[in-house]
């Protein structure tokens, strides 16, 4: 069986709640977990730091903005040369808005794509090349309802999701026969989250029903994804809640 402590896992968007989940689900698994928020959000690390270690886990947080090519780069370099050879990368930012068509400006549309978009095909390409030095690793992309289809008022976020599957599709197909297993997550529905609670209360209710996406159940899809045998890989899976319509 695979030694995972000899190996580094970077989770881009490691947020507090599917993000984190994803952290203490590969660091609970042995992986050395190099954890990324914007620069100015590492003080929000202090729990996740705290939960991991007192499990026997290990996990550094980093600042990094995924939108720049210096940045990704570096955080990259620096893994790979200082903690451990990178063997799973996972692009889990959040760039959900919501304005409708008129109240899109130009701005918005361009911060959402350089978040959700741009910011995965620079991840993906770091990825990809230290990955292809071992013809070996993981590279997941979070996508979401709007990776399939556009919504009232998600312009902006939807165009964004669809292009990212794009770069995950390309990216499969160019990296899979190299040994690279690329996947891409749809995430179809509410997860629990504060910010769910605080302004869905009606949907967030739905929870005592298992009626909303559960952080640590997503992070179990990822581990099992991440874990299949290369000859029965998975590219695309989508994951909502049992009584989710679609």
């Amino acid at each position: 069986m695979k030694d995972f402590s000899k190996y580094s896992a970077i989770i881009i968007g490691a947020g507090d709640a599917t993000g984190s989940a994803l952290c203490k689900k590969f660091a609970s698994n042995g992986y050395k977990v190099c954890a990324v928020r914007r620069p100015g959000d590492l003080d929000k690390f202090k729990k996740l730091e705290s939960d991991i270690g007192q499990s026997g886990g290990w996990v550094r947080g980093y600042g990094a903005d995924a939108r720049d090519e210096e940045s990704i780069q570096n955080l990259f370099k620096g893994v790979e040369e200082d903690i451990a050879p990178i063997d799973v990368v996972i692009f889990n930012p959040g760039a959900n808005v919501f304005f409708s068509i008129e109240e899109t400006t130009s701005r918005v549309f361009k911060k959402v794509w350089e978040m959700a978009a741009f910011g995965g095909f620079l991840t993906g390409r770091e990825a990809a090349k230290y990955m292809k030095i071992r013809n070996h690793g993981s590279i997941f992309f979070t996508g979401a309802t709007a990776s399939m289809r556009g919504g009232s008022g998600f312009a902006a976020f939807s165009s964004a999701k669809f292009a990212l599957r794009a770069v995950s599709q390309s990216m499969a197909r160019e990296l899979g026969p190299q040994g690279i297993h690329v996947a891409h997550f749809i995430i179809d529905g509410a997860i629990d989250t504060a910010f769910i609670k605080e302004n869905f209360p009606d949907t967030y209710a739905l929870k005592e029903k298992d009626g909303i996406l559960q952080p640590d159940a997503i992070a179990d899809a990822y581990w099992f994804v991440h874990t299949q045998h290369r000859s029965a890989w998975t590219h695309e899976l989508d994951l909502r809640p049992y009584m989710e319509t679609f």
